[in-house]
């Protein structure tokens, strides 16, 4: 597959992911579509279709917004600094989509690297598991857990 920043997909955006996307936004807390969701699938860029996260990497950070322990593919992060807002972080953006998709803290849990992404639900689109070969993803089957 080819990933890309689509102005098609850019146009479809609601204002929420829009703003999150595109304007380097972040939602409200505990507000987001994914925080709560436990379905087997991957996580890809609501723009560039790329994808970034698998559900067997998801876990519950307790900060309001989905939490991973790393991306499926390192190369479709980049990862940069940020000093908005009086504070130093890093950002984590889609490398084919350019979306902002969150930041990234070294507060994750030690027995799987220590980093938790904590990603907007509004920069993500879910696959779930049993739709992933339909759409192209089945290359990353074996990074999601088989619950049937």
């Amino acid at each position: 597959m080819t990933y890309r920043k689509d102005q098609d997909a850019i146009a479809r955006l609601t204002p929420e992911q829009y703003r999150v996307t595109q304007e380097n936004g972040t939602e409200r807390p505990g507000s987001g579509e994914y925080l709560d969701n436990k379905e087997p699938g991957i996580y890809v860029d609501i723009v560039s279709g790329e994808p970034l996260f698998a559900s067997s990497d998801k876990y519950e950070s307790g900060c309001g917004w989905p939490s991973f322990t790393k991306p499926i593919v390192t190369d479709h992060i980049n990862e940069l600094r940020d000093t908005t807002h009086g504070m130093i972080r890093t950002e984590v953006r889609s490398s084919h989509g350019d979306s902002h998709l969150g930041h990234v803290f070294p507060d994750g849990p030690a027995e799987t690297g220590g980093l938790r992404y904590c990603i907007n639900s509004a920069s993500l689109r879910f696959i779930p598991r049993d739709e992933m070969e339909a759409e192209g993803y089945g290359d990353y089957l074996d990074q999601v857990e088989d619950i049937r």
